[in-house]
Order: structure tokens, then C-alpha cells, then sequence
């Protein structure tokens, strides 16, 4: 059984983004997109998966320190607990506001915003790189003596906290916004607007924002997502695009101290003989229209179909992870990947994932037999098998003819 507080939280999750749903049907609200809410969480499936190998080091990175070299040993009354707190807090805030400021560490970030959309499954749209340079932001609490098991608890309630502020239902909490990361406070870190850029980066406590200077309360309507906007449904393609816009730049950089500074530097910075600093352009909010694609209702639901399966065979291989070897692991990140960037770019409608999609059918259906046959599994999972390859051939056969996309 895996016991991250974050992974056993997942049905909740849903239960709220169920109620959410409910909200917007009666309040005749367009709070959510089929095509986005699947982006969001396949990119939190993609975090989760990454985060079996990555936060293992980090993890184990923080125990090397607070085992070998930590100042103090400490008794766990309530002064640890509010001091751990504390500080989980304040180094997020660090870490998150250095994530918004420096360039390499923003293409580790990006992805949490790069909705256009603002709902409790953006709160689930995470990198699968972010921990590589946010991690060394802990270690000094190591050093101070807080043990890895303590401060793992702590850091996942303070990113369970942060689920319930991604939504637009709720508005100002009166003097709780004083205090604590509020809805209203972080849909203005999520807004693309240029007075509300790199402001609140605050994870439970908004206290850190207001005394360090980066605090910006909500006043006109945030618009949301980042200022050159993804345009793909592609979870994979989401982790990457701005690491590729980093390498086409870096090689526009002719002078090595310039490539040097690119990578630290604030996200947009050039050197001047490139154009100089990017600022983040006013939106024309009369004129602005979201990414979106057109695709039919027979894709919609087929798309829903093979996402529930995909969630319900994620959702059991995070609770068993355990019991599967670093191999193992790894295929099955995979072939998840594979399973929710195909979901996504069907929306896209291009050419190559039809290719892609009836593989991935295919191959999956064989593999289900044949590991039954080799692990001498339940026969029910010879039925299993057949039965999704013979429903997910026949529904996507009438997809692909209904689309009129050669697949010859």
C-alpha cells in the first residue's frame, strides 16, 4: 500500500471536481473544458508516475543530510510541529517564487500554468520536473533537525491545502485573507496579466507574499494561463516545449556568459543585442479567445471511455507501486504516458495518433493476455482483454471513420 498523503487523497479529489461539476451545471457556468480538464489531469498523472524515480532522490537527498549532518536533535512537542510547519512553508515560498523567476527552473514549473482554464483540475496539472530544482530549497530544514519522514508529511498537507484555492466558486473569505492562500489570492498567481505576474507564490500562509513584496490582491478578473500560450492537449509535449524553446534560444546566443545568463535570468530575458528583456504584453480581453479544438461528440466520448481506464489503472498501480521493481516501474510509467498523450492529441485530431491509437489498442489487449498466461492470473482477464480489445476497436473504428482519416 502506498501511503503518500497525495495519492490517497486522489478520490477525494475527484469527489470535489464532482461537485464542481455540479456547481457549474446550476449556476449555468462554463468553468470547465472536456479537452483542458483531461490535460490538467494527465499532466498530474505524468507527476505522479515521474515522482516515483525523482522524489526517491530527493527524498533520499534530505535523509542523507538530516541523518549525517544535521545541527540539532529535537523533541517532537508542539513547537517542532509549528516550526516544521513554518518553515515547509516559507521554503515552498522560496522555492516556488525562484521557480517564477529564474528560467531554467520556470520550464520545471510552467506546466501548473498553462491552462487558460481556472478549476480544481488545474490544481492537479503538475510538472514532472519541478523537483529537480526546487528540492536543495528543504535541505537547510534537514540541517536544522527535522527528520525526512516528518517533513514529507508536512510538504504533502501543504500541497493537499493548495487543492481547494484552484476554483472560481468561491470569492473573498473576509479576514482569512489576511492570513492564509486563499482562491481569490492565488487565481491572481495564476493570471497572465501583467500586474498580477510572479505575485502571491505563497502555499498555505499569503504572510511570506506580503512581507517579502510580491503580494497582489485580486481586483479585475484574472485571465489565465501563460503569455505564448501551450496549444496542445499533449501531457508529454507540455513537460518539454519550454526546454525546447529554451535550446532554439540558447543557439540564437552566440556568447557563452550570455548563454550563462539566459538560463538564470527571468523567463523572457534575451541579451539586448537579441532584443532585450520580453515584457508580458496587456491583454486584450475583448479580443482574446482560448485555445480550442473542434471534435466530435463520437471522439468526446470515446476519449472519456478510454480516460476513466486509463485513471482506474493508474489510481491501482500507485496504491501497489511497492510491489513492482524499478523496471517495472518504469514500463508502466510508460505505457500510462503513452495512453494519456494519445487521449490528449485526439482531440488535436492529427494524423499520427490515429496510427498511435490503434497500436497502443492493440498492444495493450496482447500484453493483458500475456501476462495472465505467463503469471497465471484469473481467466476473468482473458475476458478483460478481449472484451476492451473488441469494444475499443469497434468504438474507435467508427471514430476514425466519422473523422474520415485514412489510416492505410
Amino acid at each position: 500500500m502506498n501511503l503518500n498523503p497525495i495519492v490517497l487523497s486522489i478520490p477525494i479529489f475527484f469527489i470535489l471536481i464532482g461537485i464542481e461539476l455540479v456547481v457549474e451545471r446550476l449556476s449555468h457556468r462554463k468553468l470547465y473544458r472536456l479537452p483542458d480538464a483531461i490535460a490538467n489531469l494527465s499532466c498530474g498523472i505524468t507527476s505522479q508516475l515521474s515522482g516515483l524515480f525523482m522524489r526517491v532522490l530527493a527524498i533520499g537527498v534530505y535523509e542523507l543530510v538530516f541523518a549525517n549532518f544535521a545541527f540539532f536533535v529535537l523533541d517532537k512537542n508542539w513547537m517542532y510541529w509549528l516550526g516544521l510547519f513554518l518553515l515547509t512553508d516559507l521554503t515552498y515560498y522560496w522555492a516556488h517564487r525562484m521557480s517564477h523567476e529564474i528560467n531554467l527552473f520556470w520550464g520545471g514549473h510552467v506546466v501548473h500554468h498553462q491552462s487558460e482554464d481556472y478549476n480544481l483540475s488545474v490544481a492537479l496539472r503538475q510538472s514532472s520536473f519541478q523537483v529537480v530544482w526546487t528540492f536543495a530549497f528543504s535541505l537547510p530544514i534537514a540541517f536544522l533537525g527535522f527528520s525526512t519522514l516528518d517533513f514529507a508529511l508536512i510538504s504533502a498537507l501543504n500541497t493537499l491545502y493548495q487543492f481547494w484555492i484552484h476554483t472560481e466558486t468561491i470569492k473573498k473569505m473576509g479576514w482569512l485573507e489576511y492570513v492564509f492562500n486563499t482562491p481569490s489570492h492565488h487565481r491572481v498567481h495564476h493570471g497572465r496579466n501583467p500586474k498580477y505576474i510572479d505575485k502571491n507564490h505563497a502555499g498555505s500562509l499569503i504572510i511570506w507574499d506580503k512581507m517579502f513584496g510580491t503580494f497582489q490582491p485580486e481586483e479585475e478578473r484574472p485571465t489565465y494561463g501563460i503569455t505564448k500560450p501551450l496549444k496542445s492537449w499533449n501531457a508529454v509535449w507540455a513537460n518539454f516545449s519550454h526546454y525546447v524553446q529554451m535550446g532554439q534560444d540558447l543557439k540564437r546566443i552566440p556568447i557563452w556568459s550570455d548563454k550563462v545568463k539566459y538560463l538564470f535570468k527571468k523567463p523572457g530575458w534575451l541579451p539586448e543585442y537579441l532584443g532585450g528583456y520580453y515584457a508580458a504584453p496587456e491583454v486584450d480581453v475583448q479580443h482574446y479567445k482560448k485555445f480550442e479544438t473542434t471534435a466530435p461528440v463520437l471522439i468526446n466520448y470515446y476519449v472519456l471511455f478510454q480516460y476513466i481506464i486509463c485513471l482506474i489503472c493508474t489510481g491501482l498501480f500507485l496504491f501497489k507501486q511497492g510491489q513492482f521493481s524499478l523496471f517495472e516501474k518504469a514500463i508502466a510509467a510508460i505505457l500510462i504516458s503513452i495512453w494519456v498523450v494519445n487521449n490528449g492529441v485526439l482531440f488535436e485530431k492529427k494524423n499520427w495518433v490515429y496510427y498511435s491509437e490503434w497500436a497502443r489498442i492493440i498492444i495493450y489487449s496482447v500484453l493483458v493476455t500475456g501476462l495472465t498466461f505467463i503469471l497465471q492470473l484469473s481467466p476473468i482477464f482473458y475476458v478483460v482483454a478481449f472484451s476492451y480489445l473488441a469494444i475499443s476497436s469497434v468504438w474507435f473504428y467508427k471514430v476514425t471513420e466519422h473523422a474520415k482519416v485514412s489510416i492505410t
